[in-house]
């Protein structure tokens, strides 16, 4: 299996006056810029926990997709969001929930099996398990 790298700068000082670059391997991100402000508050710039959450709602869309299609019924469309929450704690920071709402077009699927799916790929998915025991996970997850 592949391994996959991507690597960060800070520069110019602590956490409120530095500034970062991300970038990844595949070139998707480029000199990606963060900082306190882009992190903690609303400023211009991404951040770990939003790329974190894009990787969960990527990863939870495919994982989706593959457990429907395994228990007969591929969709024709899973759409999924991600929030990522970090907060203030005693020792700092920490990303302390993940909340999944994901949308689903699949032909021929009782509601009940669907929603057995999705509560089973939420538990699965590599990213949830990576996530698993140190952030709460939710899910809302519906068909279209």
């Amino acid at each position: 299996m592949p391994v996959r790298n991507a690597s960060a700068v800070w520069e110019g000082g602590g956490l409120k006056s530095g500034r970062g670059t991300m970038r990844t391997e595949s070139g998707v991100l480029q000199n990606a810029n963060f900082g306190f402000g882009s992190r903690f508050e609303n400023g211009p710039g991404t951040n770990p926990e939003e790329l974190i959450a894009a990787a969960h709602a990527g990863c939870y869309s495919m994982a989706l997709s593959a457990g429907l299609e395994k228990a007969g019924h591929p969709p024709t469309r899973v759409e999924t969001t991600a929030a990522c929450t970090i907060e203030k704690v005693e020792a700092g920071f920490r990303v302390t929930k993940m909340h999944l709402v994901s949308r689903a077009k699949v032909p021929g699927i009782a509601a009940d099996q669907f929603a057995q799916v999705a509560a089973a790929t939420k538990d699965g998915c590599p990213i949830s398990n990576v996530l698993k025991g140190n952030v709460t996970i939710t899910l809302d997850a519906k068909l279209e």
